[in-house]
């Protein structure tokens, strides 16, 4: 993302699934907290792999461990708002993989959040860098965009 980033809208993303708010998302501003936002981001990311087969939390031998993220904000979601997660991959390389990751308020057209998300796989037993499995590189291709 550039420095001056801009709210994205629906169609630059490739995939999405809902997220409700929950209550206790709010704080004392009246809006969902910022470290919400990454909770949403870990989960929308995680969620697609596991849906997918390619991830098994407890036992697959190459894992991908978050290793940088951001987040611009333009505008403010709250419980109890319905949250659209729009998933795209920017970069693939050998062993990581850049997501970008828009968060869509109710039926908002353009993104009330955009974040960015870098895993970087390890084996799990040495958690040293190892190339994507080619079978989560196969699921990442539906991504790309």
């Amino acid at each position: 993302m550039s420095e001056k980033a801009r709210p994205t809208s629906r169609d630059s993303y490739r995939h999405f699934m809902r997220i409700d708010t929950r209550w206790g998302d709010n704080d004392s501003y009246g809006h969902v907290n910022n470290v919400v936002y990454y909770a949403f981001f870990d989960t929308a990311v995680n969620r697609y792999l596991i849906e997918r087969g390619v991830l098994d939390i407890s036992g697959s031998p190459a894992i991908g461990l978050v290793i940088e993220t951001r987040c611009t904000y333009f505008s403010s979601i709250g419980f109890p708002d319905t949250v659209d997660v729009g998933l795209k991959i920017v970069h693939c390389g050998n062993s990581s993989v850049r997501y970008e990751i828009a968060l869509f308020r109710n039926d908002q057209p353009t993104a009330s959040a955009v974040g960015e998300f870098v895993h970087v796989y390890v084996e799990r037993t040495s958690n040293r860098p190892t190339p994507i499995p080619a079978d989560v590189r196969g699921v990442l291709q539906s991504l790309v965009g």
